[in-house]
């Protein structure tokens, strides 16, 4: 006889997600202060959303953050699934393991070691810091977990698919973006929303590998809290988590109805196959 959830599961369920999410929550409703004080509620008031608008370091901040998050989750989702590509499809060959190590260090890696050694990679080149030395640096770490995901994805893909789309002529490029990126794209897609979400996150690496014009919306919003939480951080913290919100609803939607199509094309291939 199955059994319902106990006492104990609900408790610890409801516990858990106030844990996570209840700090969000009075972080949205308290973006909507009327009092400058973010900790003594005065009435309903978007002002200070108007005064985001005002606020150009804030503006600037963010609009740099979004640029590095976007560039790097893009590169770091095509080089991740290349890599994850080479682990499951290669087999073995000489220093697969060397670079499984080198693909999930970062994994386990300490942000600030990570952080400084690629500081003294970017001074040894003598490259100047900034805008690409901070996407470059939110590419290498963002890039494990892309290929984590992926990996995963591929383990239990179905290759009789590309087998019988070979044995049909197609090449094998042309294979892998008609057959295999569509079946795998599910995973992709997540791949792509946890770098974009990891590099809007990071404060340690970026602050090492940033420069002048560059400063990300997390290294601002740190500077600003050490003197003291404002509303207007509250609003630009309220608009990214709609804005990550909207994406993760948006990826899913678009997840689900590709399903739901593969699903109808192979019933409707088997269907022709049966008559």
């Amino acid at each position: 006889m199955t059994r319902g959830p106990t006492w104990f599961n609900i408790t610890s369920l409801v516990l858990g997600f106030s844990f996570l999410y209840l700090p969000i929550v009075l972080l949205v409703i308290y973006s909507f202060n009327e009092s400058r004080l973010v900790t003594v509620w005065s009435g309903f008031s978007t002002k200070w959303y108007a005064s985001l608008l005002q606020n150009e370091q804030l503006l600037d901040a963010a609009w740099v953050t979004l640029r590095v998050a976007f560039v790097s989750a893009s590169v770091a989702t095509v080089f991740g699934t290349m890599a994850a590509l080479v682990l499951v499809r290669s087999g073995r060959f000489f220093g697969r393991s060397l670079f499984s190590g080198m693909i999930f260090a970062p994994l386990v890696m300490p942000e600030v070691i990570l952080g400084l050694s690629l500081l003294l990679l970017f001074v040894a080149m003598d490259q100047a810091r900034g805008f690409w030395t901070v996407m470059l640096a939110h590419t290498t770490f963002a890039m494990c977990y892309v290929a984590v995901v992926v990996q995963s994805r591929l383990v239990g893909f179905d290759k009789s698919m590309e087998e019988a789309a070979e044995d049909l002529g197609c090449p094998p490029v042309k294979t892998f973006f008609l057959i295999t990126l569509p079946i795998i794209l599910p995973g992709v897609i997540a791949g792509w929303m946890l770098a974009f979400t990891l590099s809007l996150d990071d404060l340690v690496i970026a602050s090492f590998t940033t420069g002048p014009g560059a400063t990300t919306l997390p290294m601002k919003i740190y500077s600003q809290v050490r003197l003291g939480v404002t509303p207007e951080i509250n609003a630009v913290c309220t608009i990214l988590v709609v804005l990550v919100t909207i994406g993760v609803i948006a990826a899913s939607i678009v997840t689900k109805r590709q399903q739901v199509q593969r699903e109808r094309d192979e019933r409707a291939a088997f269907g022709n196959e049966a008559s």
